[in-house]
């Protein structure tokens, strides 16, 4: 299915089926050309990181998109929204067991970017009617959102009261399950040992002249990882299911 939207005055196309079927009914010249297409990966930016293979295999079809875009000279906005905080909050502490111990992936110091998926909604909203972003990568990097494992569960240990056992996982043995489990899980291992061991989502510097959503829009209210954790004592989600292929 491909939504078409408008908003003040940009026809927006989002695409929620595989991206590839948008440029081809764009390239071939079926119906009207979308005027904006921001594609529904978000994530990492696939041309900054270089990640284990089950992971660079799937980062693979998203470069493929981004440059037969490029090509086909269609308008295009990609967003690099990083995590959203809800799944992996619930992947690195699960809130929702009464378990004393949380696996620590590496040694636990490696920054990562933890985004309300609400506030990516409301911001990919505003980047795609800003002339700024035509033909750009938006980065979605607020600074309260930076945060480490270890920091992370400090700060549920703190709102819970509880104390952990904190268990590391160290990076060979990440390494060893990306090569040995199935799909889709060894994709997730190296999903893991790409954001919570190599750094990857801070791995590269914003430049002044770069595009990065808090940046653009200082006076946007932001649900940061510490009110994002409140949420979590007093109305779980349901823990998601992430799906890749």
């Amino acid at each position: 299915m491909v939504c078409t939207t408008e908003l003040e005055g940009f026809r927006l196309k989002l695409s929620t089926e595989h991206a590839s079927r948008v440029l081809e009914h764009n390239v071939r010249g079926n119906g009207s050309k979308a005027q904006r297409f921001v594609p529904s990966n978000f994530g990492c930016e696939e041309d900054k990181i270089t990640p284990l293979p089950p992971f660079e295999e799937f980062l693979k079809k998203r470069r493929k998109i981004k440059r037969a875009t490029k090509a086909a000279s269609i308008p295009f906005i990609f967003v690099a929204a990083n995590c959203f905080a809800a799944y992996f909050v619930s992947v690195l502490l699960h809130p929702h067991d009464l378990n004393d111990e949380i696996v620590v992936y590496g040694d636990g110091e490696a920054d990562a970017v933890l985004n309300y998926k609400e506030d990516v909604g409301k911001y990919t909203i505003k980047v795609a009617n800003d002339p700024r972003a035509r033909n750009r990568v938006v980065t979605y990097r607020p600074v309260p959102n930076i945060i480490s494992q270890h920091q992370l569960i400090s700060l549920w240990e703190e709102k819970t009261g509880r104390s952990f056992k904190r268990v590391h996982v160290p990076e060979e043995d990440l390494v060893k399950l990306s090569q040995t489990l199935p799909p889709p899980e060894n994709i997730l291992v190296s999903i893991l040992h790409s954001i919570f061991v190599k750094e990857d989502l801070m791995s590269y510097e914003i430049d002044v002249d770069d595009l990065e959503v808090s940046r653009m829009y200082p006076e946007m209210q932001l649900t940061t990882v510490d009110q994002h954790l409140d949420i979590f004592l007093t109305d779980p989600p349901v823990p998601a299911r992430a799906a890749f292929g």
